[in-house]
């Protein structure tokens, strides 16, 4: 298994989260080496509890950050390279070359039968050729094409022009790389939709994220009152911009019918804007905190506006988990089955600020609606979305192909 995003613990940020919670299914049955890099903030103790999870743990200091010189002539000399080499800024920014000669070593010495990739940006170490002697796979947590086109569409992109002229390169660039894997896998429908675009032609796998169930327990009772929540890691663009946009068009108008409704911005590293909100009235941000569990079980509502972010959202399962009613857009409920024809109504469904100040309305004043949401999610949660599921499924992905070595049994 190749990440070079250190998977551990397993509640930095979503990519950790999925990658850690497969890679501890697969050991019960496999024999699995994990390479990664490390990054500043982990500590020798989650190395030693990691490594209780693998066979074999190989280490590499990350590469001194390639964007951090950001003048001109280095944003030039970034999109040259782009073009004529075809491998993003983002990807080339975690390379490592002696990660790379590892890796190669240990491929012709006939010591593995599958190659995971946990993210697309892992997909530089694999080879075309390893293709023909063993099983590759790319675990793609989401499509970058898909995500920045879609930014630019909602007018939510850091850097616009930057985003137009990379676009048509990351397309060329997905289509390339998919089509050197035996195997890809994705968390959505749609995410399968937009790569089978670039019609690789290799097996598309859809398994969803899941939930520790027992990290995110069913709620004691149902939290009346007027208290709304977001989780997630406060860095991320998507996320900074789904708490922006709710905070300053649809918190305002809660408040005015609801006048003591406080809104806790739940995550890790919050930027600097994200802090700024702390002078809103109700507003609470916490960052990093030592059980997300906690502020959910305390809060009414949990709403996830997000407006841009393909793949499906981990922060809507665990507060679906953890019996919270949920309030979200149609990107914070991409791949799930939540309203319509013969479907159990699990959340609330809002796009626009009005849209939001009725769904919220509507739950604050009925408890009977707060507990139907309440139960009928943790069912779904429960019968479709835990890690026991998507491990099951990353493994039949995983043995499926015909012709390659099955990895070695414990």
């Amino acid at each position: 298994m190749l990440s070079s995003t250190f998977p551990y613990p397993p509640t930095r940020g979503g990519t950790q989260v999925r990658t850690f919670n497969l890679l501890k299914y697969l050991n019960q049955r496999h024999r699995i080496t994990l390479v990664t890099q490390l990054q500043a903030d982990v500590t020798d103790a989650e190395i030693a509890s990691l490594r209780d999870y693998v066979d074999d743990l190989v280490i590499f200091n990350r590469p001194p950050d390639i964007t951090e010189k950001s003048g001109i002539l280095e944003k030039i000399q970034r999109f040259t390279n782009f073009f004529q080499q075809g491998t993003p800024p983002h990807v080339l920014n975690r390379y490592s070359r002696e990660m790379q000669t590892w890796i190669d070593n240990f491929v012709q010495s006939g010591k593995c039968d599958v190659i995971t990739c946990e993210h697309s940006v892992n997909e530089i170490y694999v080879r075309s050729p390893w293709r023909k002697s063993l099983k590759t796979i790319v675990n793609i947590h989401s499509s970058v094409y898909g995500t920045i086109k879609n930014q630019l569409e909602t007018n939510i992109s850091e850097n616009s022009l930057r985003d137009r002229l990379n676009l048509p390169l990351l397309h060329r660039y997905e289509q390339r790389y998919c089509e050197k894997f035996s195997a890809i896998v994705v968390t959505t429908a749609e995410d399968r939709q937009q790569i089978e675009k670039f019609q690789p032609p290799s097996q598309i796998s859809v398994i969803p994220n899941g939930v520790d169930l027992l990290k995110f327990p069913y709620r004691p009772n149902d939290t009346a009152g007027h208290r709304l929540i977001f989780i997630g890691a406060m860095d991320n663009l998507a996320n900074i911009d789904a708490v922006l946009f709710f905070s300053n068009q649809v918190l305002p108008e809660i408040q005015k019918l609801y006048h003591d409704t406080t809104f806790d911005i739940v995550g890790s590293r919050p930027a600097k804007e994200i802090l700024a909100l702390r002078e809103k009235v109700g507003i609470n941000v916490t960052g990093r905190v030592d059980s997300m569990v906690e502020y959910l079980h305390q809060a009414t509502i949990c709403v996830v506006p997000m407006r841009t972010g393909f793949g499906i959202k981990n922060k809507t399962l665990e507060a679906m988990a953890s019996g919270i009613p949920v309030v979200a857009s149609d990107r914070g409920l991409e791949g799930l089955a939540v309203d319509g024809t013969n479907v159990p109504l699990r959340a609330l469904r809002a796009n626009t600020p009005s849209e939001y100040v009725a769904a919220i309305s509507q739950l604050f004043e009925q408890p009977q609606l707060r507990c139907k949401l309440s139960h009928n999610a943790r069912q779904l949660v429960e019968s479709e979305y835990t890690w026991e599921i998507a491990g099951q499924r990353y493994e039949e992905a995983i043995l499926s192909t015909v012709g390659v070595g099955k990895p070695h049994p414990r």
